[in-house]
């Protein structure tokens, strides 16, 4: 009976894919991400794009695609802010707007593999508040053919995220295929993040690991971006730096104030 009870509160899994320029990407991904609603028939599967006033007409897309498909939405007009604050947006619509028990966080340019949602949410059930596709653990990788600075951007992000900010015990603190679950994720003041960009996944994790949530890693297999550039630029490294010696900061205060 605690299992049937565990599982009748995660009914509505919404996916949250922050676009820009995904113009030749979202369309198929769409496909793929409903494609999954076959595999995890105890849940109802719903995508959310949060869409920063693409130029190249991706809203343009998924408006067509929403007229076709109820459980496709889209959350747009707004300007380019950053991945932090998309993220933000979408997860506030998700939980206030679309009842959402579970929400994943997801690319839009083909990097995570769709098949890997029903694992994510497996691993979820199974006494989990927030699944992290991981990179670093293993059966886990990043492509063999990857620039230096790509490699180097990764490993680097992540020393600063396990060892500076304060979350050694996580292996992969920079991934962004993740699933969490609302119920816990509504006890982070999310607006109080103040991060715009990709510090936001760490700093999301680092407010989870506070709160006790249960974090938990499953492999995945991470593939070079389809049809897009990367949208990382230099204020998101720096912001990303920062973020993590203000952690640390505030971890040695809470320690000397107890």
């Amino acid at each position: 009976m605690a299992e049937t009870k565990s599982r009748t509160v995660l009914d509505h899994v919404v996916i949250v894919l922050p676009t820009y320029n995904e113009r030749e990407n979202i369309g198929p991904l769409l496909d793929a991400v409903l494609r999954q609603q076959a595999r995890i028939d105890e849940a109802t599967l719903s995508v959310l794009v949060v869409d920063d006033s693409s130029p190249d007409g991706t809203a343009d897309v998924v408006q067509a695609f929403s007229a076709r498909n109820p459980n496709v939405h889209l959350l747009g007009k707004s300007k380019k802010r950053g991945l932090g604050t998309a993220y933000k947006r979408g997860f506030a619509h998700a939980i206030n707007y679309l009842k959402a028990d579970v929400i994943f966080e997801m690319d839009a340019d083909f990097s995570h593999d769709p098949n890997d949602i029903p694992r994510l949410l497996t691993r979820l059930r199974d006494h989990s508040d927030f699944v992290i596709g991981s990179r670093y653990v293993p059966g886990g990788s990043i492509p063999k053919d990857w620039a230096f600075w790509r490699k180097a951007n990764s490993k680097w992000g992540n020393v600063f995220a396990r060892y500076v900010a304060g979350l050694p015990q996580v292996k992969d603190c920079t991934s962004g295929y993740r699933a969490i679950r609302v119920s816990k994720l509504q006890e982070i003041d999310l607006d109080g993040l103040a991060v715009s960009g990709y510090a936001f996944q760490m700093s999301l994790l680092h407010e989870a690991v506070e709160a006790g949530m249960r974090v938990s890693e499953v492999p995945i297999k991470f593939t070079d971006r389809i049809n897009a550039k990367s949208k990382l630029g230099i204020g998101d490294i720096v912001e990303f730096i920062l973020a993590a010696f203000r952690i640390r900061l505030s971890l040695v205060f809470h320690k000397r104030q107890h």
